[in-house]
């Protein structure tokens, strides 16, 4: 296995110098290869290797799934605002991320006006989620692939389970996951694997059984503690150069190349291998 894994990284660099690192992003390391390099031109060829086990993909929500990083600059500065007299930048706010916003806001505003705080910040964010908001097109094709497929899906965002419900419920994703976790529902928050864990107690699952996907350096480092795979997805990140430095299992820069991966990545007939 480690011979082939070391033939599949030479077949990956010879296809990156001639096809180049964009079109490379259909064809992940390890997983899927040109039929060139087996005497067969023209046609690719896939090879499945390392995601044999997968039953659960674990999914980030804002910059995954959703667009929704403006509106959240935009909720956070609304309270800024109006209780502290200031605004933030988004590298600011971003710096923010990892507990739910309960926290941040009470950082911005102190403990007596946090709860007053966090409805304004809601109503807000409810408010002006049809004006700011967009599911990334191609995203609920993708989750109705994996659905018939068979496979479980979890969520696992750092957003508190308020604004968590607002943006699932507009884009009606509720229904695809089959559990959700929020910043609400562990104890330590991303980049802790907290809410990976609780994935894979919940479903009785093993780190291999598993793929978490998405976009913030805070997925990765979850991702590596749980010792689950991590596809890093580009397509609305706003740390994309450190998550790259990461080196993350496998890395995409638009849903269109992710979903002909997990295509070939998943295997048909709906059926699970626990």
């Amino acid at each position: 296995m480690k011979n082939r894994a070391i033939h599949m990284k030479i077949y990956q660099e010879e296809y990156t110098k001639k096809r180049g690192e964009e079109e490379m992003n259909l064809y992940p390391m390890y997983c899927c290869l040109p039929t060139s390099f087996f005497g067969t031109p023209s046609i690719f060829w896939y090879i499945f290797i390392t995601m044999n086990k997968l039953s659960c993909i674990i999914f980030d929500l804002d910059g995954t799934l959703t667009q929704t990083n403006e509106l959240i600059f935009a909720s956070f500065n609304h309270i800024a605002k109006k209780y502290a007299h200031r605004t933030y930048t988004s590298q600011e706010i971003v710096a923010m991320f990892g507990p739910p916003e309960e926290v941040a806001v009470e950082n911005i505003v102190g403990k007596d006006q946090v709860d007053e705080a966090m409805d304004d910040l809601c109503e807000f964010y409810n408010e002006h989620h049809p004006m700011m908001a967009e599911i990334h097109e191609g995203i609920r094709e993708l989750l109705d692939f994996l659905k018939q497929r068979g496979l479980l899906l979890a969520l696992f965002t750092g957003k508190g389970k308020r604004t968590t419900l607002i943006t699932l419920e507009k884009f009606s994703l509720k229904p695809y996951f089959d559990l959700i976790v929020t910043g609400n529902d562990v104890e330590n928050h991303k980049p802790s694997a907290d809410g990976i864990r609780k994935v894979m107690k919940t479903f009785h699952l093993k780190p291999g059984e598993l793929l978490m996907v998405g976009d913030a350096v805070s997925d990765v480092k979850a991702a590596h503690e749980a010792g689950v795979a991590i596809a890093a997805v580009l397509w609305d990140s706003y740390g994309k150069e450190k998550v790259l430095q990461m080196d993350p299992d496998y890395r995409f820069h638009n849903v269109g190349a992710f979903t002909e991966w997990l295509k070939c990545a998943v295997p048909s007939g709906g059926v699970r291998t626990h």
